[in-house]
């Protein structure tokens, strides 16, 4: 226990940035920020990080900036039926417990308390369109004989392991966009029990990353989902549709945070030719595009028919037509990503756990 709670305690200093590292590092999806004495100041989630970003705030800022601080907290002494009452109530899957000064003296988890595994969010049952149409050029030779979605990452495809994590949050009608291989596709689906609607829209031609939606035109009449077949978020799905709604966005981003370091000394000069400083491995942060999105019906009144068009062209064109477009960010944890073998490796390593 002891263990186990050092590695969620963090001081207020720290910066958000590490703080975001800390609680990728642990499965426990919360900090408590506590003082030298380990009192109790605050507590942090990747939600607290996520409106924090949103606020356009600094990844170098202070964690206490961003904290929440009037965190719940059980007293020493407290019965198991308030702890049971006081998680069900406010859906917390970690409570710190704290005596009279505050300082935190251990920790409660749902699972200390319940047999069921914790379910913080309602389902939902919206349609998913996944884009499995591409050739996957970027996993040669393997694309070469099997369509991109159905490379295994351990013992499913990437696409089924799309279609099962939709399908926990209560999805059941999904599109299927196919060209390349699309028979061996079907095949699979076919031959596979599962409990969902598969329907396939059929490429005739590469149509891009959104030119297929065309053919969904009266076939879809609420929001919905699009992923690309070759990546996998591990979010609150549930969450991201409301954050949708709730911003009346026309469509939202998800997005993962990213940080690079320049490996050099990176030189800035002035219009002469004249050095004017030398920054040594500069450190950058940014938001990526995720390649999954909630998009609402009536932008498919901008897709063209039958030509070529990226979903960036379908952003480009709602944004110019006014149409508000959101961004919700997460970790780079929860970004799974097999686009190209690289990022294949580390997927199969953060499926497999190693």
């Amino acid at each position: 226990m002891k263990k186990r709670l050092q590695k969620i305690l963090i001081k207020p200093k720290t910066t958000i940035k590490q703080a975001l590292k800390q609680i990728d590092g642990t499965a426990e999806k919360i900090l408590f920020v506590v003082d030298a004495e380990d009192r109790l100041l605050g507590t942090v989630t990747d939600g607290d990080i996520r409106r924090w970003i949103l606020k356009d705030g600094s990844l170098s800022k202070e964690i206490n900036k961003a904290m929440n601080d009037k965190p719940i907290f059980l007293m020493k002494g407290y019965s198991m039926e308030e702890a049971r009452k006081l998680m069900r109530s406010k859906k917390i899957e970690c409570i710190p417990v704290v005596d009279k000064n505050k300082k935190v003296l251990s920790a409660i988890w749902w699972l200390d308390l319940f047999d069921e595994k914790f379910k913080k969010y309602k389902t939902i049952d919206i349609p998913v369109v996944v884009m499995a149409g591409g050739e996957g050029t970027r996993l040669s030779p393997f694309s070469k004989i099997l369509p991109k979605p159905l490379i295994p990452v351990g013992e499913k495809p990437i696409i089924e392991l799309i279609l099962d994590k939709f399908a926990e949050y209560g999805c059941k009608e999904f599109y299927l966009s196919v060209n390349f291989k699309a028979n061996i596709i079907r095949a699979y689906f076919n031959d596979l029990k599962h409990g969902y609607n598969i329907n396939y829209i059929e490429e005739e031609k590469p149509l891009g990353t959104a030119g297929s939606l065309y053919l969904l035109k009266n076939k879809i009449n609420k929001t919905f989902y699009v992923s690309n077949c070759d990546i996998l978020i591990e979010a609150d799905y549930t969450e991201i549709l409301q954050f949708h709604k709730k911003n009346n966005n026309m469509i939202t981003l998800i997005t993962s945070m990213k940080h690079y370091i320049i490996p050099y000394g990176i030189i800035k000069i002035n219009n002469n030719g004249v050095l004017k400083v030398i920054e040594e491995k500069p450190e950058y942060d940014f938001l990526v595009n995720t390649g999954m999105y909630v998009l609402e019906p009536e932008v498919l009144k901008d897709v063209p028919e039958n030509k070529f068009y990226n979903i960036t062209d379908l952003i480009d064109d709602c944004k110019n037509k006014g149409g508000k477009i959101g961004v919700y960010p997460i970790s780079d944890k929860s970004w799974f990503d097999m686009g190209q073998w690289e990022e294949f490796q580390k997927m199969l390593k953060k499926i497999s756990g190693d």
